[in-house]
């Protein structure tokens, strides 16, 4: 029996994404919630993010970072618009297609950490990589190495109520990266941390960056957003300002 070929669509999320595309692309991108009174929190927004950038999403409680960051992550959709990763138009992928997607090519990391308690920081990195078809025989490495990259290769078999805030948001930075997605999407990364501790993670992702992660950081603080080469201001749910 000949062997059945995979889905055209399946197939096209599985491969690598072509490199002459931008890394992101929205355009026109309208987000709307019902109401009464019906809110939109994006309303016609076109960003184009280049392979290798590094931006900053920064604006006020309510300008549309959250909802930015959902679609970006291919958590939520656009009601209106279009959004391409790698050049791979999302809107017409299934939810499977897109969760695939998103766990092949996208890195999270968040404020609030979101690690397991129960679990080492090798088992916090390495859960990702089961899930995003990294081959069983490539995940301790690549867990481990970084680990190591971080700065935590003493702290594996640690868990996280062990450690400290920003040695916890490492072990984040490790896990979002060792899948070695094409881009690293960061919300309010530095929100829970001092400022010492917050130079520092910035110094990482600034490392990350300058090996060719695309990096995407979306905060509140003027600080953390002016370390970025471009920056994007949201106002009432439009690209209010680029610099």
């Amino acid at each position: 029996m000949t062997a059945k070929a995979p889905a055209p669509v399946l197939a096209a999320v599985t491969a690598p994404l072509p490199a002459p595309a931008p890394a992101i692309q929205l355009r026109d991108v309208t987000r709307s919630f019902p109401g009464p009174p019906e809110v939109q929190a994006l309303k016609g927004v076109s960003v184009s993010i280049a392979d290798g950038e590094y931006v900053s999403i920064t604006g006020p409680s309510g300008s549309g970072k959250s909802t930015m960051l959902n679609i970006l992550g291919l958590l939520d959709r656009p009601t209106v618009g279009e959004y391409r990763l790698g050049g791979l138009l999302t809107g017409s992928l299934g939810e499977d297609e897109r969760a695939a997607l998103r766990a092949r090519h996208l890195g999270f990391v968040f404020q609030a950490f979101h690690l397991m308690s129960r679990r080492s920081v090798l088992e916090n990195v390495l859960l990702p990589m089961l899930y995003n078809g990294t081959p069983r025989a490539e995940r301790e490495p690549r867990a481990r190495e970084a680990i190591e990259r971080v700065g935590l290769q003493h702290r594996t078999d640690f868990l996280p109520g062990t450690l400290s805030g920003g040695e916890r948001q490492r072990v984040a930075v490790a896990r979002a990266v060792a899948s070695r997605p094409r881009v690293l999407l960061a919300d309010e990364p530095t929100g829970n941390l001092d400022q010492a501790t917050s130079a520092e993670i910035m110094a990482l992702f600034e490392e990350l960056h300058a090996d060719g992660l695309t990096l995407v950081v979306i905060t509140h603080d003027v600080g953390v957003a002016g370390r970025a080469a471009r920056q994007i201001r949201l106002a009432d749910g439009r690209v209010g300002e680029v610099g």
